[in-house]
């Protein structure tokens, strides 16, 4: 029997995370692949492979009784990615639940049968990864961001919360399609409101501290950060660097704010593993993925740190905060 290690997911969820593929299974078991963006340490990585097993435990999918289930981490290298993928799509499984624009286009690349779910994922159509959202075809499925537009949307906001901002920079990734669709939305905002931009493909920890700092010498400067996986393994060092800076800053997702970023205007994409975990179910019973309508967000959510825009000198007016969904002390 090949070795395992053991992981206390948060939640009470024990998960065990194979360095090999098993040798063989009972006929009755089942295997799936998990592919996540960030790395075994990381909190948010725990957090969403604890609700995505958990549902699965619901639907009577339990590991070692009746699932395999295969976890590769990909961190925030595009090579370990290819890496990873091509380890999961060799072990043949049954399905695979993936998050992020540049790991499903690995994916897709690789393989055209094995059954895939994805979540956190802008604009699925326009990146070409399906056909339409009602009927996605091919072994592509999913849980959706939104649209492009709202990273168009997300500058307007930040400009409205900072009047005074006449540069942004864009923490991107441009071998992410999305990425490369958002920065055109956002390009065309900039240019009807007046706003300078500064495309930053930066992906080492070094490059995004070397990026910020110059882009910082200039004063009336902010950030978008552009979710994947060299934003999400940095997360940390980027929210920091934006304080250090002075620069109001604008994120994807409520978890950046809550751990100190200024705001996050989007969906909130904590609700997404459940919901892949029950389409998971669904294909294992037998439904193509081709099937089932990639379902789209019905809200976006505006959430404020109010100490962070205190630490930044912002004075932010009554009637704004009163927009905002969520409003941290």
């Amino acid at each position: 029997m090949q070795r395992r290690e053991f992981i206390t997911l948060l939640g009470g969820a024990a998960v065990a995370w194979p360095l090999a593929a098993r040798a063989q299974r009972p006929e009755s078991m089942r295997r799936i692949g998990v592919l996540n963006i960030g790395n075994e340490t990381d909190p948010e990585s725990k957090r969403r492979i604890s609700a995505f097993v958990q549902r699965l435990q619901t639907l009577g999918w339990k590991e070692g009784a009746n699932l395999v289930i295969d976890y590769r981490f990909a961190g925030d290298s595009s090579e370990r990615i290819r890496l990873v993928v091509a380890e999961l799509v060799k072990l043949k499984p049954d399905a695979i639940w993936t998050m992020g624009g540049l790991s499903l286009l690995q994916l897709k690349r690789a393989t055209r049968t094995i059954p895939i779910v994805f979540i956190q994922l802008y604009d699925p159509v326009g990146s070409g990864f399906v056909a339409s959202l009602a009927q996605p075809g091919g072994n592509i499925t999913g849980f959706s961001l939104g649209e492009f537009s709202l990273g168009g949307k997300t500058l307007e906001v930040l400009k409205e919360m900072v009047p005074q901002l006449s540069r942004v920079a864009v923490l991107m990734n441009i071998e992410q399609p999305p990425h490369v669709a958002m920065w055109s939305t956002i390009r065309a905002t900039a240019a009807s409101i007046g706003l300078r931009l500064t495309a930053m493909d930066v992906q080492d920890p070094a490059e995004i501290e070397r990026a910020i700092a110059d882009f910082s010498r200039e004063p009336n400067g902010g950030l978008i950060v552009l979710p994947g996986p060299a934003t999400s393994a940095n997360r940390e060092l980027i929210i920091a660097l934006a304080g250090r800076h002075h620069l109001p800053a604008a994120y994807a997702y409520p978890s950046y704010v809550k751990a100190g970023g200024l705001m996050s205007y989007g969906v909130d994409p904590t609700d997404q593993p459940p919901q892949a975990a029950a389409y998971i179910d669904r294909i294992l019973k037998g439904v193509k993925p081709g099937d089932l309508p990639i379902q789209q967000p019905t809200k976006y959510g505006l959430v404020i740190n109010l100490k962070t825009a205190k630490s930044l000198g912002l004075a932010i007016p009554e009637s704004f905060l009163l927009r905002a969904d969520d409003v941290i002390e």
